[in-house]
């Protein structure tokens, strides 16, 4: 699972056998994940990511979307 980015607690990654779906990201937090959509840029599924959390990766993600999305399709549209 390749890390993209580490911002303050947060790790960004995906999985390698998720090619299939729409691109997407995963964040871990110290509490738990959170995925998120990437175009258009919607959470898809959180367990155990506080809502304010959620809310930074959030904005985070919207900042750094074009090279999350890079990353994403050059990793699984090989």
């Amino acid at each position: 699972m390749p890390t993209l980015l580490r911002i303050s607690a947060f790790r960004f990654h995906f999985y390698s056998n998720e090619g299939d779906e729409p691109a997407h990201i995963h964040v871990d937090t110290k509490d738990g994940e959170c995925k998120f959509w990437l175009d258009p840029v919607l959470l898809a599924k959180s367990i155990q990511v506080s809502p304010s959390d959620v809310r930074k990766i959030e904005k985070l993600i919207f900042e750094h979307r074009d090279f999350l999305m890079e990353k994403y399709n050059e990793f699984h549209r090989r």
